[in-house]
């Protein structure tokens, strides 16, 4: 699939601007820089693709802000070879990302329509190390439980209980919980029913919804 010189050094300039401005890991910035973002967009959005906003995606939904993506990423502090489960597919583009770090990526679309075009965008990356599920974010994948960390991408009502339950011990989860406005939420998990949390910050997203869409 085409990437450009000219989309590359967009990408570069991008992520080096955010490195500057957050305390991004250089691996996170690494793999963000491999990820042509372009590709997940529809052609008409993808003049716009490396502004670091967010964009409209089919099935009412966003690919999020390219900071928010790196925060979310780098919140999850896993190493190559764990095992992630992500909530909200969307366009693929973050799976493409937990894909370039190395970590064995299970995701969960509830849109059939994204799960499909998700599935192909990375099959043509030629990204093997992903599974991709259509169904509800809210149940998760038990399994391929327990994950080392579980990545939301849309806004929870809560702290999912049953998504706690399938995170190893001492495993993290990252989750923006809230309504109009989230929390961004990070979870440690201490033993089978404790875990810790403390929050890094206020974002938007798409809220997280209960079922499948066809």
């Amino acid at each position: 699939m085409a990437d450009s010189l000219f989309q590359q050094n967009l990408r570069n300039k991008v992520m080096d601007q955010i490195a500057l401005n957050h305390f991004i890991s250089e691996e996170v910035i690494s793999a963000m820089k491999n990820v042509p973002r372009h590709l997940f967009v529809s052609k008409d959005q993808q003049h716009a693709a490396y502004r670091d906003e967010p964009l409209p995606i089919a099935s009412g939904q966003t690919i999020s802000q390219i900071t928010t993506v790196a925060i979310q990423t780098d919140l999850l502090k896993m190493k190559k070879g764990n095992k992630v489960l992500e909530i909200g597919t969307g366009s693929g583009y973050q799976a493409a990302i937990l894909c370039e770090l190395g970590f064995e990526v299970y995701s969960i679309e509830r849109h059939k329509k994204l799960h499909l075009k998700a599935k192909e965008i990375l099959s043509n990356l030629e990204y093997e190390n992903i599974v991709l599920v259509h169904g509800d974010g809210f149940d998760g994948l038990l399994q391929f439980a327990p994950f080392d960390g579980i990545l939301i991408t849309c806004g929870a009502p809560e702290i999912p209980e049953k998504l706690l339950e399938q995170l190893a011990i001492g495993g993290r989860m990252v989750v923006p919980v809230g309504e109009k406005l989230q929390e961004m939420m990070v979870v440690e998990k201490t033993d089978e029913k404790d875990y810790n949390t403390t929050g890094a910050g206020y974002f938007r997203f798409v809220p997280m919804l209960k079922g499948i869409v066809h």
